[in-house]
């Protein structure tokens, strides 16, 4: 477990340089007192560990920018082999922006995991309001419970090769035009053959399914079998769909292939861990896999901003992520968070 005395630890990535898994995760200074601004505070820690079990803290690895797109906030995103060296592609807020509410992506460069530097003063990708939600083409009322439904959703951002050689393909969060609010999210695609150009192409998958952000995208073949998981507020779904599959953090749906397409009408829920939230499925040395991530008890007033220990997984018969057999739930019982009072 990974869990920091001065910093709140929250979405994270997982790196693997063969020796030592590399967890990146979004983190923000507990003297904020107010979890709620940890958003606007977020720079992106860096830890190791041989076993994700116990894990060496190494600091900040990434931060804001002097000025442009992304001088505000870092948010999450994922790191992927380019030759000799890494990339890591992030999501970033700005003091130019609409608050949280323009998301941009970004990319930085590494010889060694451990010092990043930014490859452009531009972002990497811009929404498209042909396909999908912007500020443009949606946009932002002043006030009122439709503020967040006006977010210019584009974070979040998955990169891997294509698996036949032909480049590399970018899959990001985002909200199809269009389609109504916490009705909306869908798996935007880009292309790109040398990480530094990209076209944008329309989405993966059809809005519709009750999901308003499919956030935090993963996408894995996990023995022989491709799995799409997603983490999706429960705040951020409809009614429809809570009433039909229940109030949890993180689902999954299989697909033919790395691209899908997905059904994710058809998504289920990781039931056994109900909070998980933003958690890198990652494969261990022996060949299993396991998640890590923390546990989205904010809600409820509770303390999770922490990284837990690897929950064993696997798919079932039909595709679908499940615990393994034999693992039970156990959190950790959680400390309350700070009230308003605290905060003055």
């Amino acid at each position: 477990m990974l869990r920091l005395e001065d910093h709140w630890v929250w979405d994270s990535w997982i790196a693997d340089d063969g020796e030592l898994y590399h967890l990146f995760f979004l983190q923000a200074p507990r003297s904020l007192v107010d979890p709620g601004k940890r958003h606007t505070a977020a720079t992106v820690g860096h830890a190791t560990s041989l076993d994700l079990v116990t894990w060496d803290y190494l600091g900040e690895c990434f931060g804001p920018a002097q000025a442009g797109f992304d001088d505000l906030a870092i948010w999450t995103g994922s790191v992927v082999r380019d030759g000799d060296r890494w990339r890591m592609f992030y999501t970033a807020v700005s003091t130019a922006g609409h608050h949280v509410y323009d998301q941009r992506v970004g990319s930085a460069v590494s010889d060694d995991l451990y010092h990043w530097e930014r490859v452009s003063s531009e972002p990497a990708v811009r929404v498209d309001g042909r396909w999908y939600k912007n500020l443009a083409n949606t946009p932002a009322p002043t006030q009122g419970p439709d503020l967040e439904g006006s977010s210019e959703t584009w974070r979040d951002p998955l990169v891997f090769a294509d698996a036949r050689g032909d480049g590399w393909h970018l899959l990001l969060s985002a909200r199809a035009r269009e389609a109504a609010r916490n009705d909306d999210g869908v798996v935007a695609h880009a292309t790109s053959p040398d990480l530094e150009t990209w076209t944008l192409q329309p989405p993966l998958c059809e809005p519709g399914a009750g999901f308003g952000q499919l956030e935090v995208l993963q996408d894995k073949q996990v023995d022989g079998r491709w799995v799409l998981v997603f983490t999706c507020h429960p705040q951020e779904m409809t009614a429809e769909r809570k009433a039909r599959s229940g109030e949890y953090c993180t689902w999954s749906v299989p697909g033919p292939g790395p691209l899908g397409p997905w059904d994710v009408d058809a998504a289920r829920p990781f039931v056994v861990e109900p909070d998980l939230f933003a958690a890198p499925l990652v494969q261990r040395r022996d060949g299993s896999w396991a998640m890590v991530g923390f546990r989205n008890v904010e809600p409820r007033g509770l303390d999770g901003f922490e990284i837990t220990d690897p929950i064993p997984v696997t798919l079932d018969a039909d595709g679908y992520l499940v615990a393994a057999e034999g693992y039970e739930s156990a959190p950790p019982a959680f400390e309350p968070l700070p009230t308003a009072a605290d905060a003055s």
